[in-house]
């Protein structure tokens, strides 16, 4: 009982901080929303015993990464996006979306219902966390991580291109 109220309490969080990092005007203000979503999400992770997880997830990406955000936000243009038009009137389609998750979200409640795992003993092999993640990661979802890894450096030096513009 008590880990689905911890469960709705930081699924509530994630839900409220990326609603307000994707309608916030300020770019800092939704950098600090995101770091509310992140810090959610290793809730999360703590609730399901991915202890490890959880720590880097603050570590890593609330910690380095949202650094390296502002960082890459204190360098752009913020006055001139401000003047631009943000959505180009693409309300409708945003609206769409919303729409058809919802209805997803409300197919998933009514049909597959929501229950959270047991944690026993049993559950976990004798490996490590640790371990297990690695395995994971460098096994199975390899590709996956390495184009996530490029996309990251791709911004990185997008934002010094356009730091260097205007220096």
């Amino acid at each position: 009982m008590l880990d689905q109220i911890f469960f709705y309490l930081f699924a509530t969080v994630i839900l409220a901080s990326a609603i307000l990092c994707v309608t916030a005007r300020n770019a800092v203000h939704s950098a600090i929303f995101l770091i509310g979503t992140l810090l959610g999400v290793a809730g999360l992770y703590l609730l399901l015993t991915a202890e490890f997880l959880a720590g880097v997830q603050v570590i890593l990406y609330v910690g380095g990464i949202m650094v390296l955000f502002l960082f890459v936000i204190m360098l752009v243009n913020i006055d001139q996006s401000l003047r631009e038009n943000i959505f180009s009137h693409q309300w409708r389609v945003g609206m769409g979306a919303v729409v058809l998750l919802a209805a997803e979200l409300g197919w998933f409640v009514t049909k597959g219902g929501v229950s959270m795992p047991a944690r026993t003993p049993d559950t976990t092999s004798q490996l490590g966390n640790v371990q297990q993640v690695g395995d994971v990661i460098f096994q199975s979802y390899l590709l996956p991580f390495e184009i996530a890894s490029i996309l990251l450096l791709v911004a990185m030096v997008g934002a010094v291109v356009l730091a260097k513009k205007r220096i």
